[in-house]
């Protein structure tokens, strides 16, 4: 396809699929956080003793091959997420750049803007976009929480992204 754009031109390849499978470690306990709370909610969530609604966070997570933090490093998910939820039902608004720093994908991104149910066993977010490899990406993640401590926080969350792009 051509498509005419203000000085020139540009043409779209074929799309591609691509499935990856990751882990994501948000840790949000000292003494090396890599999510810290920017802002304080005021009222407590249920089920989580030490999170408000309200709250907000900026990540910058090691996403890795396998679920310990030790496996090898794929890239990051740098953004924010905040308690956007009132209720039993705790949800976050998610937004973060999946950074690729690894193999064929390396400097690539995906983007996700979604709301995520927290204790749900299996979300589904959208991919919005992508850099590099991922260019005009979009699809779905689905996340599942491997393992999660109510009292600090620190969680690891396994992820398998679906997405086309050209």
């Amino acid at each position: 396809m051509v498509a005419s754009a203000s000085g020139g031109e540009f043409k779209l390849r074929e799309e591609n699929s691509t499935h990856l499978h990751f882990y994501m470690h948000d840790i949000a306990s000292n003494p090396n956080p890599t999510a810290i709370r920017v802002v304080k909610g005021p009222l407590p969530l249920p089920g989580l003793p030490n999170f408000n609604f309200g709250d907000i966070f900026v990540m910058d997570d090691p996403l890795t091959e396998g679920p310990n933090l030790t496996s090898k490093l794929v890239g990051r998910a740098q953004g924010s997420y905040m308690a956007a939820s009132q209720d039993s039902d705790v949800a976050l608004l998610w937004t973060t750049n999946l950074v690729f720093k690894e193999g064929k994908y390396n400097g690539s991104t995906l983007s996700i803007l979604s709301r995520d149910a927290i204790f749900a066993p299996v979300r589904e977010l959208p991919v919005v976009g992508g850099t590099g490899i991922f260019r005009l990406a979009r699809g779905y993640a689905l996340l599942k929480t491997y393992s999660f401590n109510t009292t600090s926080g620190d969680a690891v969350l396994e992820l398998d992204v679906y997405v086309l792009h050209h």
